[in-house]
């Protein structure tokens, strides 16, 4: 269910305590998306403007498209991108610049939930920016409950390689530095760790394990919402196994499988000790002090650099359908005076 202090009902998310977010944290391909339209089917509300499935996530991925744009940006100006190894800890900013961001991130957060009980936000890119969104969360008198689903990383990794491209090691040490960030930023807070397989296995016991460390019931868990669930979580979203070990990658694999270890147990109700990840984490802070300087900037901008060519590309799918548009007019009007001319 959770470890010892994630299943407290006092604090921020807890029961009575006025409207509560639903924080569904943890590493881009890992099992986010299931869970999100699983408590959004449960009752917790979507943001406006959700980011629509396409061929690498068909069901679609259930997160606000405008926050996580705002989140890559932010992320830059820390000097780090949402596949940057070294994300975890979260890098805040100077107070006059911090405040700035935090008056847009407000803004964008009544835009996408307005008043509702029980808003729920999903974007990976939120996990390693947890400081700053708890600072949000309190701006606006909203308590958090968080999520965090476990699957294994090479199964991510998997994933990751056919959609972006990148190298198993590069994959795992994302993988390790968001689930670091997702346990580090939750101590206080409601939280429940819910293993991939275990959801799509057996989706009802882990709603119960959720239930329960939260301290509350799903908001609006009916008959009607459990058929809705039965008919998403098909066999078909297992989309990756786990594939040859981690061992095979190294000092990377290493790091992650001390992640995994803990956060399999925490999946499986065993409570494990917090600190069992300091060792991992000084691993990668070690590695951080090594080559960090080099890694991070040239992550953010080769980040900046992709959503340049993105924009290119949209702008350019915007005007080709333009000409296009130009082009049907053009014709009908060549038709319409080629009918006049027969016509005399």
């Amino acid at each position: 269910m959770t470890t010892g202090n994630a299943s407290k009902t006092a604090g921020p998310g807890a029961p009575g305590a006025g409207r509560s977010a639903y924080l569904v944290l943890g590493m881009h391909r890992s099992g986010t998306s299931a869970v999100t339209q699983v408590l959004a089917l449960a009752g917790a509300t979507l943001p406006q403007n959700v980011m629509p499935g396409d061929t690498h996530n068909a069901k679609g991925y259930f997160e606000p498209w405008k926050i996580a744009m705002f989140n890559n940006q932010r992320l830059r100006a820390g000097g780090s991108a949402w596949d940057d190894v070294f994300a975890f800890p979260h890098r805040p900013l100077d107070a006059p610049a911090e405040r700035g961001w935090l008056d847009r991130a407000l803004a964008l957060f009544e835009d996408e939930y307005g008043g509702v009980r029980h808003p729920l936000l999903k974007d990976p890119r939120v996990t390693v920016l947890l400081p700053f969104w708890r600072a949000v969360l309190d701006g606006v008198g909203v308590g958090a409950r968080c999520v965090i689903p476990v699957r294994h990383p090479l199964a991510v990794a998997g994933s990751l390689g056919r959609r972006d491209g990148f190298a198993p090691e590069k994959s795992v040490l994302v993988w390790s530095a968001y689930m670091l960030a997702a346990e580090a930023y939750t101590r206080d807070l409601p939280r429940a760790f819910v293993g991939y397989d275990g959801l799509l296995g057996d989706w009802r016991a882990e709603v119960s394990r959720i239930e329960a460390a939260h301290g509350a019931p799903l908001p609006r868990m009916t008959e009607a919402a459990a058929e809705a669930i039965d008919g998403f979580l098909t066999p078909d979203l297992r989309h990756n196994d786990a594939g040859r070990g981690l061992k095979a990658l190294g000092w990377a694999g290493e790091i992650a499988g001390q992640v995994l270890a803990w956060f399999e147990a925490a999946a499986a109700d065993q409570a494990p000790d917090p600190d069992g990840l300091a060792a991992p984490a000084r691993a990668l802070a070690e590695r951080q002090r090594e080559v960090g300087v080099l890694v991070s900037p040239t992550t953010r901008d080769l980040d900046a650099a992709r959503t340049e060519l993105l924009e290119a590309r949209q702008r350019l799918e915007f005007l080709e359908a333009d000409v296009d548009a130009l082009r049907r007019d053009a014709a009908a009007a060549g038709a319409r005076l080629d009918a006049l001319l027969a016509q005399d």
